[in-house]
């Protein structure tokens, strides 16, 4: 609690900069003249910005980090260690570590003085999605292997990589799925959505009575919250679909194959009930309540997520597409396999190679943290906000090449970016008052010309029959 009570100041503060010219969205030059067409987000899964690109020239990354003093911590600093995106090389079966609201506080360390983060309690956290296992010591120091990242870091390296950009919350998948469409999970002045579902799948199909953790404004959490089918707040869909703006979803279906469950958890419009219920303002208190899936359901979700590249391959890719990625090629620590980078690479490859390529910007962006170390406080500017950095990568023939933004972003950034493209208009919740990611690019620049990048090498995960219990008992939790 003393967290919140030391930034009400500039939660006032925040307030009245939501009040100046930043608010209004002004005219995009690239939609003006008409360069970019295609906006493709892709979404992967719970690493920070030091965890990918610690010692990218130029960026702001750290190769040790700050501790209070334990056993395992003399010095009051820990050198980096390298991980694999594998960790165990078995799907669902991976490391993972905390990367909840509640450890988002104890890696914080908020310093009340200052109301500022110390992010110098990494090693508090433990083992786990929600912290349930033992604690983690330096093992949330950590980058990723510089040869599993050498895409990501050849993508950044060719165009443009924004290394202050943060998680607009203090949680984790949950939440991201939704800011990523709607910019808020507010769900009003006193209270706002955070963590997950206490049981998959998330959203308007999830088990009857189920209930949403929530984070107060006087700082406490608790877990009495809504069934998770928000009719609280708009999505990017209401802006596109009023434009007549072509849009799709491209993610696994919720029973997915086996035991990857990523389209039970990752889909963010599951639990919007406008859109999976054809419900716009009647509570939803389970899954018997929904109406049947809109119209927006049946047009725009795209199950599986390959069918993107049947889309590019027959030339009706539309004008945005949210590309969600299965759990094995995820980069989520608790997949334990490192098929991410392959799969990313596939994406932009496809892209790059076909016609759409001088019209397209890609922005690929990870979800949450993932509860990896960071040494850039994020800044506190109200009781949900800002969570630590993720890393935000800018593929486009209009990037600014071998660029590095240092401007502060968030998700609302994103779709900020989306609405001026697009000429939507606004949502007015962080869109509004965030900046656009719109300097990261030349629009007067010639198209630079797409040099294809190899498909990363991949590692065999096997899920040796491990059912989907099994990984949720591993992980103490529903992977998020």
């Amino acid at each position: 609690m003393e967290r919140f009570r030391a930034i009400v100041t500039l939660i006032v503060a925040a307030a009245f900069t939501g009040c100046n010219s930043t608010n209004a969205i002004p005219n995009h030059p690239g939609s003006q003249a008409g360069q970019i067409k295609h906006i493709i987000v892709m979404m992967q899964e719970n690493r920070s910005f030091n965890n990918v690109f610690a010692g990218f020239p130029g960026a702001d990354t750290a190769l040790s980090g700050a501790c209070e003093k334990a056993p395992w911590c003399k010095t009051g600093t820990i050198k980096l260690h390298s991980v694999s995106l594998e960790t165990t090389g078995h799907l669902g079966l991976g490391t993972d570590i905390d990367h909840s609201h509640n450890g988002f506080e104890i890696e914080c360390d908020l310093d009340t003085a200052t109301s500022q983060c110390r992010n110098d309690g990494f090693d508090k956290i433990r083992y786990g999605e929600s912290g349930n296992g033992p604690l983690a010591k330096a093992y949330p120091y950590a980058y990723i292997e510089r040869s599993e990242t050498k895409a990501y870091w050849d993508f950044a390296s060719r165009y443009g990589l924004a290394d202050h950009f943060f998680n607009t919350d203090t949680a984790s998948s949950f939440i991201a799925h939704q800011l990523i469409l709607s910019g808020t999970v507010a769900l009003n002045s006193r209270e706002s959505v955070t963590d997950q579902p206490d049981a998959m799948p998330w959203g308007c199909d999830g088990q009857y009575g189920e209930k949403t953790p929530v984070l107060h404004k006087n700082g406490k959490e608790g877990f009495g919250g809504p069934f998770p089918c928000f009719t609280q707040w708009g999505t990017m869909a209401d802006l596109l679909d009023a434009a007549n703006v072509s849009w799709k979803y491209y993610v696994a279906p919720e029973t997915g194959k086996g035991n990857d469950f990523a389209g039970g958890v990752w889909n963010g419009y599951d639990a919007i009930a406008k859109i999976r219920c054809n419900t716009y303002s009647v509570p939803v208190k389970g899954p018997s309540d929904c109406h049947g899936s809109s119209a927006s359901w049946k047009a725009h979700m795209s199950f599986p997520n390959t069918t993107f590249f049947t889309d590019v391959k027959n030339g009706t890719l539309p004008s945005l597409s949210y590309v969600i990625p299965d759990l094995d090629k995820s980069d989520h620590p608790a997949s334990g396999c490192n098929h991410g980078p392959r799969w990313v690479t596939s994406v932009i490859d496809a892209v790059g190679k076909s016609k759409y390529w001088n019209s397209t910007a890609i922005l690929l962006l990870w979800d949450d943290w993932g509860g990896f170390y960071d040494p850039v406080p994020p800044p506190q500017v109200n009781y949900t906000s800002l969570g630590f950095r993720i890393p935000f990568v800018l593929i486009s023939p209009y990037a600014r090449p071998k660029y590095v933004s240092s401007t502060q972003y968030e998700y609302g950034s994103v779709l900020k970016f989306i609405e001026q493209t697009f000429g939507l208009g606004s949502l007015h919740t962080t869109d509004a008052s965030s900046n656009s990611i719109v300097d990261m690019f030349d629009m007067t620049q010639k198209p630079t010309s797409f040099l294809n990048e190899p498909l990363p090498s991949q590692k065999p995960c096997p899920s040796q029959g491990i059912t989907p219990q099994q990984i949720i008992d591993h992980d103490g939790g529903v992977p998020e």
